[in-house]
């Protein structure tokens, strides 16, 4: 289990992101990659919670999102990356952080299609405890030609901004610009943590690979707690927060 020293917890409050190398081994790298091939191929059958983030009405899907891959395949939540993802989430937020949802996000090989700038807290209810993080794993190779992230400093210290729905049911976008942000290259079985409130988006994918992410989601229990009372599982609703 990867320790986080007082340096990086320090860098995820201030900064609002935070680059972890190599939390999965090989041997896991390949157990995440061959399942998600599974999900992507519809061995796994997903399809109430799948969908295409692009908003585009293309039969090719762009930018697959498929939530809740945990509901399907419950024996994730047993795995390292779930594990090892929540023991970092209880160390830079406290101990009564939970797994709150997580999902798989791939950018198809030569679509080119950005994610538009965005705070994840954005799709969410309005809750009296803010603290949220999500962990970003890297299954392929992320970088700047098939859409590594890109976060904005300290973005995450200033309210949500306004945030309008792309297409079709697309991604939400804000306002945003690379001028003023970083971009996070990751190796498989490496990942980065970024608060809710962080500010990020990444580029389309031009290349001739996939660019597999898969993502867990936390927060605390009792937000977690709150949220199912009010009917939110993160299934796949997607409406902009009052």
């Amino acid at each position: 289990m990867c320790e986080l020293t007082q340096k990086q917890k320090h860098f995820f409050a201030e900064e609002g992101y935070l680059v972890v190398e190599n939390l999965l081994t090989k041997k896991e790298i390949t157990y995440y990659s061959d399942l998600y091939n599974s999900f992507l191929n519809n061995e796994i059958d997903a399809s109430k919670f799948r969908s295409d983030l692009s908003g585009s009405n293309d039969t090719n899907e762009k930018i697959t999102q498929i939530m809740v891959p945990s509901k399907l395949v419950p024996e994730l939540l047993e795995k390292s990356l779930h594990q090892k993802s929540l023991a970092m989430a209880k160390a830079l937020m406290g101990d009564d952080i939970e797994l709150d949802f997580d999902m798989l996000i791939n950018k198809a090989p030569y679509t080119d299609t950005i994610t538009p700038w965005h705070q994840d807290a954005a799709y969410w209810i309005d809750m009296p405890d803010k603290r949220a993080a999500s962990c970003w794993v890297a299954i392929d190779p992320a970088y700047k030609e098939n859409g590594c992230m890109w976060y904005t400093p300290k973005s995450h210290q200033n309210p949500v901004l306004p945030h309008v729905q792309t297409g079709n049911k697309g991604a939400l976008k804000c306002e945003g610009g690379e001028e003023n942000s970083v971009f996070v290259e990751l190796s498989p079985g490496s990942c980065v943590f970024h608060q809710g409130g962080t500010l990020h988006y990444s580029r389309g994918n031009s290349t001739a690979d996939n660019r597999r992410a898969f993502i867990t989601n936390f927060r605390p229990k009792a937000m977690i707690e709150m949220e199912r009372m009010q009917g939110v599982d993160h299934t796949g609703e997607r409406e902009v927060k009052a």
